[in-house]
Formats: structure tokens, sequence, C-alpha cells
């Protein structure tokens, strides 16, 4: 393990003591959400991201480990391992290196050079190998004619064959030219028929250096070629690397032209096309990789959002033929009725679904309009910014993701919450409550289905899956979750929680009653000690017979917050009160840790929960941007200023809802006065940003926007 813990060392520079403290308290089974916030001491105050990259760093060692053994057994009952080659293993650091020393060792299919080894040709090969000063490979040849072996040419053919072969599994060789081939490589592009359309013209006649292409091209370029529309292929100058095993195997001697041509061969046969599949799947693992983060960073901008709170929601899904599907849910996001209007083509019943929805307004008081981003959003975004001004209503609207909508629609849990509702009124019902509380309601989707990010249907679904569940698991528990109104699906992502339990936890509300207290966890099924100490501070009970319950305290440190309380001569009921605030800010931390006998961050994190018992991190956020009037394309024109809400995030700019049909564009290049390499150090999804206008297309709909000052 010490060996690990060094090299976990050299690629974060976090402190060997954090790392050991990260490793043993993951081992035993902590979440990294608890670790972050309750074992500050431990791990010296390391926040999520430094542990999940100590957990990533330790398992991919861990898996090489693992691999270094069983490649050590393989070799070891082959009886071939040697304690040179068993160094070589150990020292190695990637998997491909791993594998390039394996690659003699591994059992292959049929071979040209295995059927020569059969043939008896093995000490020919070894006879060119050796380079020697003086006799005749023709002669030398001779000697092994047989029934298989016909002649001399097919005997140095065959030994030719041999010597490619071990060419191409020299670990050593296949590392240089990998390397090589990384930093001098192109990858050229090429329509398989210029004269079909298709989105990916521009990358007819392409070519780009392998160590420069950025990822997002990688990954148009991968659906091209699934889509059988481009060919794509490493491009080398090969000279220098067949100049480089030449120097490596040939010598002066009398066998030098046939290793010439066992290199040649061994490089345009053996060698370059692996190197290159190497190279491929190098570039698409990294442009993956890189997808998924952005992927998951636009996730978890998307679920943080700020909650619109105490609102009464017209929550309207859009459509044409079928019509714009409503529901009107209360404050606390009960559905309190649903129905249907066809304000839009092709039956344009604009003055009748003005006199429902202006009813229902009136009847339930509603504050606020939710307007799903789908099929038919720009016009019915016409339409309702044209009937608050016809009745006379002062009622804001805002464009809501609806994104995996109609995934949650037709899921069995949609089903259990609105059995009485048909697909389409569901998802109504979860517009409106995007808006309330967007981290509520998107946690009832699959990650994948929340359409933020690029290429999303093309990458890994298992890692996808795994890194997206991961921001979704943080989001929440960074927020915190109220165990009296929370769905089995958010208390899923509670730290410790398994789906089976927190179904237990709802089974356990419903036959009991609302929880009174913390405690009372212990009485739900399946849910035992290490659970609790797990979930516990981040499930909260407003109403709580103890008020700490409602707090992000954890019951493990009550003792200390009543400590801190005493010290402060206040009480439980002046928690979150200016009083409080008063008498707490005449005491030191460090001063109360070495008085109370706890640790310094600990102390810190409980006296911000007594001064802001109920405080959620969205708040700090933008708050969302209401509209009262809506713009058509044709009222876009160069120059203009604008206000809009950051929509998605992609490797080469950012998409902004300005308010009309489609959202605009903001290129990387026109994202700051300075230069930067990704769009995130910019903007992340959901923010309000101004910019101005570029460029208008408005036979294509397309408009290019500009973010910077100068």
């Amino acid at each position: 393990m010490e060996q690990i813990f060094n090299r976990i060392l050299e690629e974060t520079h976090i402190s060997l003591r954090q790392i050991r403290a990260v490793v043993q308290l993951l081992d035993d089974k902590n979440t990294v959400p608890f670790i972050a916030r309750y074992r500050k001491e431990a791990t010296g105050g390391l926040d999520e991201n430094e542990i999940r990259l100590i957990e990533e760093r330790l398992n991919f060692h861990r898996n090489l480990e693992h691999r270094k053994e069983e490649v050590i057994r393989l070799i070891e009952e082959q009886g071939k391992l040697t304690a040179e080659l068993e160094t070589r293993i150990r020292q190695a650091g990637k998997l491909v290196e791993i594998d390039d020393i394996y690659l003699p060792f591994r059992p292959k299919r049929k071979t040209r050079a295995s059927t020569a080894r059969a043939r008896g040709l093995q000490p020919l090969a070894e006879f060119l190998l050796a380079c020697p000063q003086q006799g005749k490979p023709e002669e030398e040849a001779g000697r092994y004619l047989s029934d298989e072996v016909i002649s001399i040419e097919v005997a140095l053919q065959g030994a030719m064959d041999i010597v490619a072969e071990q060419v191409s599994e020299d670990a050593s060789a296949r590392g240089w030219i990998r390397e090589y081939s990384r930093k001098h490589g192109m990858l050229v592009v090429a329509a398989k028929d210029k004269n079909v359309e298709s989105p990916y013209r521009m990358y007819y006649e392409y070519q780009e250096a392998v160590n420069k292409i950025p990822p997002h091209r990688i990954l148009a370029i991968n659906r091209g070629e699934r889509e059988e529309i481009l060919k794509a292929s490493v491009f080398l100058e090969t000279d220098k690397i067949v100049d480089y095993l030449s120097r490596r195997y040939v010598k002066p001697g009398v066998t030098a032209e046939y290793l010439t041509q066992a290199i040649q061969d061994s490089y345009s046969r053996l060698i370059k096309p692996s190197i290159e599949r190497d190279l491929r799947n190098e570039l698409s693992e990294k442009a993956e990789e890189q997808a998924i983060t952005v992927f998951a960073k636009n996730l978890r901008s998307l679920l943080l959002q700020p909650p619109v709170k105490g609102q009464i929601i017209l929550g309207l899904d859009p459509a044409y033929r079928t019509g714009c599907k409503w529901t009107i849910v209360d404050d606390t996001g009960k559905m309190l009725e649903v129905g249907v209007v066809y304000p839009t083509p092709p039956q344009k019943k604009v003055t009748e679904a003005e006199e429902i929805l202006t009813r229902q307004i009136k009847k339930y008081g509603v504050t606020a309009i939710a307007i799903g981003n789908g099929t038919a959003s720009r016009e019915t975004e016409q339409f309702v910014a044209e009937m608050m001004k016809n009745r006379q209503l002062q009622i804001p609207y805002t464009i809501v993701s609806e994104a995996g909508a109609s995934v949650y629609s037709a899921s069995p849990l949609a089903a259990q919450e609105f059995p009485q509702l048909d697909v389409a009124h569901r998802s109504a019902v979860s517009i409106a409550r995007r808006l309330q509380d967007p981290l509520a309601e998107l946690v009832k989707i699959e990650p994948r289905a929340i359409g933020v990010g690029q290429y999303q249907h093309d990458l890994p679904p298992k890692e996808l899956d795994q890194n997206l569940t991961t921001v979704v698991e943080s989001a929440v528990n960074q927020v915190g979750v109220e165990l009296n109104t929370a769905s089995a699906s958010l208390l899923t992502y509670v730290s410790g929680l398994s789906s089976t339990v927190a179904g237990k936890i709802v089974e356990f509300r419903d036959q009991n009653g609302k929880f009174k207290n913390r405690k009372e966890l212990l009485k739900v099924s399946k849910l035992g000690p290490k659970t609790f100490q797990q979930a516990a501070g981040f499930l909260r009970i407003y109403q709580a017979d103890n008020p700490l319950d409602s707090t992000a305290i954890h019951p493990e440190s009550y003792q200390l917050a009543l400590g801190i309380l005493e010290i402060a001569g206040a009480s439980l009921e002046e928690i979150g009160t200016p009083t409080l605030a008063n008498k707490l800010g005449t005491l030191k931390p460090a001063t109360l840790a070495q008085s109370l006998g706890a640790g310094e961050p600990t102390v810190k994190d409980v006296i911000e929960c007594l001064l802001k018992p109920h405080r959620d991190p969205r708040e700090d956020l933008p708050p969302v941007v209401f509209r009262t009037d809506v713009l058509s394309i044709e009222d876009i024109t160069p120059g203009m200023f604008l206000t809009g809400t950051v929509r998605n995030v992609v490797d080469f700019g950012a998409f902004v809802d300005i308010g009309i049909k489609n959202d605009g564009l903001v290129h990387i290049s026109q994202m700051a006065d300075r230069y930067i390499r990704h769009p995130m150090e910019v903007v992340a999804v959901g923010d309000v940003v101004t910019v101005q206008v570029l460029s208008v297309d408005r036979e294509r709909g397309k408009v290019s926007l500009s973010m910077k000052t100068g």
C-alpha cells in the first residue's frame, strides 16, 4: 500500500497523512459526502473533490496492481517468468505498459509466425537476428527444407515472419513508437461519398494533429464513422520509425537485407495497425472523459438551480397537434388541477385557451408560470405574453428545461405518483415542480436523460452513469433533505441510503406519520447504526422535537453544540436568531475547541449551523429570470444587449436562452476578454449573463452572441 500511497501523492500533491486517512475512511465504508462534511479533522479539511480524486486514483492503482499480479501469475504458469521480467511488470505505471510486456506471452490464434515456428524455423530466425559477418543466409535456409518448407524462399519468408512478430512484441520499442506517433501523428478524415449531405461536411476533407485535436471533434468524427459517412486514420511519416527499429535490430552483416525487410513488414502489418488502434482508443477515451466531465458539471449546475419557494405555479407542457397540457401546483408542490388547451397550430383556439387559463389563474391565485422548452415552446410563450396583456394580468413566466420530462412521465415512479393522470399531464406537473425545487424533481429522472452536455448518447453508459450518479449524490447531500417530505427517489441519493432503505423510510413514514426526531430512523427496517451515522446529518426535520434535528449538525456533535450554547449563555430556542449571533460573535472557535475537546473545523461548522440552521446553498446563486414579454428573431438585431440564461455548456461555447425560439451561441472565442481553455472557466448552466448580438441568421434561426466587454 505504501507504493500506492506514494503514487497518489505524486499525482495529487495531497499529503501522505491526508491520503492515508481518506483511504482508511473509505475502506471503513464511509461515503465521500460524509467524510467531506463530518471528518474534517481526520482529512485535514479536504473538500469533496479532493477526496473523490484520492478515491479515483486509489481504485486505479488497486486495479493496476491486480492486473500486475494476474500477468505475473499467467507468465509464471508458462514457466517463463524471470526476476527481471517480474521487476519490469511491477515497475510499470500504466495498463498499456503491462499489456506490452505481456504481449509475447499472450495466447495467440494461429499466425504466420506460429506456423513458421511449427515448421521448425525458429533457429533460422535467430540466425537472421544474430547478424553474422560470414556465411550466406540462403545456404543456412537450405538446411531447413522439408515437406512443409519446400524452398529456400519459403524458409526465409517464414524466418522473417518470426522476426517480424518478435519485433512487434518488443515492449520498449512499442512504447517509443506509440509516443512518437502520439507526438507526430495526423488524424486524417475523409468522406466516403462527398456528394452525400450530412452534419459532418466540415470533416469531408480534414486533418489535425493527434496531440491537438479537441475532444468534441473526436466524438463528432467517431459518430460520423459509426454512421458510415466518414472514414478516419492516423497518418505518419514512417521513415523515422523504421530507422529507429533498424538501429535497434540491424547490424552490419550478411542478414541485414532480410532483417530490414522483416522490420518493414513488422511495422506496416503488425505494429502500425495496433498502435493506430491504441491511439484512436486513447483519443476516444480522453474525449469521452472530457464529455462526461462537461455533462457532470452541467448537471450539477442544473440540479443546484435556486428553488422558487412559496409560489403557486401554472405549469405548461407545450405541443402543437395534441395541445398544451397545463397543471397547477400549490406552494408545496401538490397537484391541484390539470387540463389541456389548444393555443398553437393547427387548432389555434387562442380565445378559448385564454379564458380557461385565466379562470384557473384567478381560481388558485397563481403567482408564476413555468413553460417547458420543448416543441412549440416559443409559440406558447408568445401566447402567454399576449394573454397577460389581453387579460390584464401581472404574472411573470419563465422557460424551464423539460429534458427528461417524458422519461419521468412514462416511468413507474410517475405512474405511482399520479395513477389518475395520463403521461402528458404528468410532464406538466414535472415542469411546474422543476421551477419550485429543481433538485427534488430532477432526481426522479435517470441522470443521462437530462440533456445537458455533448454527445451523451455516444458515451460509455457505465462510466457516464457512475459519474452522473456521483454528481446527483453530491448535490443532494450539499443541500440536505427534508425527511418528512422527501420522495424515495430523493432519499436514494442521501449518503449511506440504498434504494431499498429509502423505500423503507417512506413506508415507515406512511405507516407511522411524520418523523419527530432523527433517532426514530433507527426504527426503520434495514437501517442500522452505520447507515444512520452516514445519513443522519444530511436528513433534516424542520418541525422536530429537538431543534438540532433541523440543522446540518450531526447527532454525534449534539453534545458539542449544547456545550457551545452553554458557554455562550444561550438556549436551543435561540438557534438562528440575531440574539444568538451576538452571543456567539464574542467566542473564538479555537478557544472553544480546546475547552470542549473538539476539532476546530467541527466547531466552526457547528457554529455556522447554529447561526443559519436552515441555510440552503442554492440561495447564494442568481435567482431565476422571469419574463413578462416575448421576443422573436425578427426583433433581434446586431449590437443589441440582452439578458439571458445559460442552458448548456459545451467544449466550443455556451448556448444562452435570450427569449427567442432557439438558444443563441456564445462561441468560446467570444466568452471573455482573455484567453480561456474551456467555457466552464467563465459560465455554468443556469448563470444569468448579459450578451451582445453579433449576427442573426433568420433563415436558419441562429443567433451569434458575445460576452466580451471590450
